[in-house]
């Protein structure tokens, strides 16, 4: 399946708020949206970057909360894999990679649980969103900028990462896909990954990550935040659906059972408490 092209959501003068990965964890998502009311950011001003449904226990309650709450989603390789009835998630992991193998059941889950419906609705996802914030233009993307599945870290080489985002053609670039949330300047503007709430930052803290993109006292920035939930109710869904215990285990323990999967810099920090400092844009 061709991917969509990028939408325009033009000039937006609010905060906004990023989060990635719901991950059919419907406890998370329902905690997300509520740290959106409370902060009085309406839908058009949230964006997901995408996978709303993968690892966890309620792939068509997740996609209905996103849709009855009306945000701005992209695309991300689930949704691209499931819209397509594909075979896989699309993830790309390597043959035999601890996540290959525990893919191997919830995407079956997942599949099989997901209506007509909600794959019409994530077959007509974007690619990517553009808008302007303060003056800077922004490209939001699940992934990498042409590849969706490609992993990027707070560890990626410079050198890569800026070709990435000089193929933007914006000055920021938001994404999701990897999991754990960073920023880095690069030239005139930079990337910033706005973390997931579907799962933990493998940091040793069952909270989910999101971002804020609001005016400072200096100019615009980015900040980024834990959000606490009910992590033990998620996995205790997963266990009454028999899905695979690693997935469930995570979200409590707060940390990954895949760190085969990881650039060596961030599977040596796993279960140490993450931090994010504040970027000005």
């Amino acid at each position: 399946m061709s991917l969509p092209q990028a939408r325009g959501l033009g000039v937006i003068d609010g905060p906004l708020l990023f989060f990635g990965g719901p991950y059919s964890n419907l406890q998370a998502t329902l905690a997300i949206k509520a740290v959106a009311e409370r902060l009085a950011i309406p839908p058009q001003q949230v964006i997901c970057t995408g996978d709303v449904v993968a690892y966890c226990a309620d792939p068509e309650a997740t996609v209905a909360l996103i849709r009855e709450w009306g945000i701005e989603v992209v695309m991300g390789n689930c949704e691209q894999s499931l819209a397509s009835d594909a075979d896989d998630c699309g993830c790309g992991f390597e043959q035999g990679s601890t996540c290959d193998l525990l893919s191997g059941q919830w995407y079956p889950f997942a599949r099989r649980r997901l209506s007509a419906d909600a794959r019409a609705w994530m077959a007509g996802l974007p690619a990517a969103l553009t808008l302007e914030f303060a003056g800077r233009s922004l490209r939001v993307v699940h992934g990498g900028v042409e590849q969706i599945n490609r992993f990027l870290f707070q560890s990626t080489a410079i050198d890569v990462l800026a070709a990435e985002w000089d193929r933007s053609g914006a000055d920021w670039v938001v994404s999701g896909h990897a999991g754990i949330p960073f920023g880095r300047a690069i030239a005139t503007g930079g990337w910033l990954n706005a973390g997931v709430i579907g799962m933990p930052a493998n940091d040793g803290s069952s909270d989910g990550w999101y971002m804020l993109l609001q005016h400072g006292a200096t100019g615009p920035q980015a900040s980024w935040h834990r959000m606490r939930y009910d992590a033990t109710a998620a996995a205790e869904r997963m266990a009454a659906c028999s899905l695979a215990p690693a997935y469930a285990s995570a979200l409590v323990s707060g940390c990954w059972p895949s760190q085969d999967v990881l650039p060596a810099e961030e599977a040596a920090l796993c279960g140490k408490p993450l931090s994010v400092p504040v970027m000005s844009l």
